[in-house]
């Protein structure tokens, strides 16, 4: 398991490294368009904790050589001077010596201490490496999140505009009933109000799509980013067609036999106006069940896989706790020389010994303990996050599978609400139909847009949270 997840830790790293480099914060040029996976690139390589964990990563790399170290040889040197004056009632005397040495300590058995060592540095530099394949899965997250947001933010813009149009064909079309005596002030004046509405809820939305590209830029980590633009992705897809609106014969009454005045043959060019907001809106059901989901998960979430690493580097650490009982064989080879005021003498020495450093039974006995203890507390973090993988893999599956059923059921809505509008629009300009009427499926049409693009921003949000539960960029 963890060989597997390590295979696809490098290759993510692999493709930091080659595929990263497409845009930084100052290479972002002004009217660039982004797509989903450029801002993740650009986040990746500006995220200050992603940047925090890779030298955490090459903390633990230089751990584990470290210790490799205790396997190669230890060269010391020393020299030194001594000078002594004697006086006596018989004899002054005084002795200089001068003395220097060479050797080469070399570890020959440590009866498994050192290779439990390594192993544990080994495991606890896998667990950085998987804390930092977190790192990249929550930052990913956020600009995934982030991204949606502008899409959900620009398809809100686009409907308020067409909104506006409405409003404003609809402004022009009164005012022209109104000065033909054929609808009465109120109607007019409510029709303005209407229209102002329109106008305010644009402002409104524009401010809220720059509010959502700071969240965006903030996400990837980008200061003073100039204007850019990003793309629609396939499970955010949208367009817009907004097209001229121009009133034919709008002077032209006839007088029915009540005296009632209404127009003849006073049509529009074009019938009421479609946003065609995720129009062609297609999206592919999730392929997993709850239960391969969490299977997924168990395999692939880099915080359990790191925590299962540091619990066999905790494993690692008990071994070798229970082997400081052993002491270490080494080898010494060394060249020393003397001479001082009577003699000089210089050789080669080598020799093997059997030591121990400082050994108090009763304190590693007591190590022994903490290390259970501490192994224990490790198996117990390891079942603590499975059981909490578990609940945010299923938490996060409900919500996505119950917004993937109303994606559908919201498509209809907005259909209805159209073909309403439709009919309430055509009955007005003969005259069938109210003011009132009409207003009430315009409304409904344009709520039923917005909540449209709503449910399909948190649809994507819901189906990031569960990839990222489950431990998939």
């Amino acid at each position: 398991m963890i060989k597997k997840s390590l295979n696809l830790f490098i290759l993510l790293i692999m493709l930091y490294i080659t595929g990263f480099t497409v845009y930084a914060a100052e290479e972002i040029t002004e009217g660039a368009t982004l797509s989903i996976n450029d801002c993740i690139e650009i986040a990746i390589k500006n995220s200050p904790e992603i940047q925090i964990q890779e030298q955490y990563v090459d903390m633990y790399k230089a751990r584990v050589g470290q210790v490799k170290a205790n396997y190669f040889p230890s060269i010391g040197a020393s020299a030194g001077y001594d000078f002594t004056n004697s006086e006596s009632r018989f004899r002054n005397s005084n002795n200089k010596s001068f003395a220097a040495q060479v050797y080469l300590n070399q570890l020959i058995y440590s009866f498994g201490k050192v290779l439990s060592q390594v192993k544990m540095q080994k495991f606890y530099k896998i667990a950085s490496e998987f804390d930092l394949q977190t790192s990249i899965l929550n930052t990913s997250n956020n600009v995934k999140s982030a991204y949606y947001g502008v899409l959900a933010a620009k398809a809100n813009v686009d409907i308020q505009k067409a909104n506006v149009l409405v409003n404003e064909r609809q402004y022009n079309r009164t005012k022209a009933f109104f000065n033909e005596g054929l609808v009465s002030k109120i109607d007019l004046v409510n029709q303005e109000v209407y229209l102002s509405d329109a106008k305010i809820n644009l402002v409104n939305a524009e401010n809220l799509y720059q509010t959502s590209i700071v969240k965006l830029n903030n996400a990837m980590f980008i200061v003073d980013a100039p204007d850019y633009q990003i793309q629609n992705t396939e499970t955010f897809n949208f367009k817009n067609n907004y097209a001229e609106v121009n009133l034919v014969n709008i002077a032209n009454t006839t007088t029915k036999e009540d005296g009632t005045i209404e127009p003849k043959d006073a049509v529009l060019t074009m019938q009421v106006e479609k946003t065609n907001i995720l129009e062609n809106y297609k999206f592919s059901k999730y392929p997993y069940t709850l239960k391969e989901s969490i299977e997924r998960a168990y395999k692939n979430r880099p915080d359990l896989l790191s925590m299962e690493a540091t619990q066999n580097a905790v494993k690692e650490s008990l071994n070798y706790t229970k082997k400081e009982y052993f002491p270490n064989l080494t080898g010494q080879v060394g060249y020393n020389w003397q001479n001082n005021t009577l003699y000089s003498t210089n050789g080669f020495n080598i020799g093997a010994y059997l030591s121990t450093s400082n050994l108090n039974i009763m304190e590693t006995k007591l190590k022994i303990r903490e290390s259970k203890a501490q192994l224990e507390i490790a198996k117990k973090n390891v079942e603590l996050v499975k059981q909490n993988i578990y609940f945010e893999v299923q938490n996060a599956y409900i919500n996505m599978i119950q917004l993937e059923k109303n994606i559908p059921l919201m498509q209809t809505r907005v259909k209805q609400t159209l073909e309403n509008y439709e009919l309430a629009d055509a009955r007005y300009e003969v005259g069938l139909g109210n003011f009132i009427e009409l207003q009430d499926a315009k409304e409904n049409y344009n709520n039923a847009q917005r909540d449209y693009v709503q449910t399909i921003y948190n649809y994507n949000v819901a189906l990031t949270n569960l990839q990222t539960a489950m431990g998939e960029k």
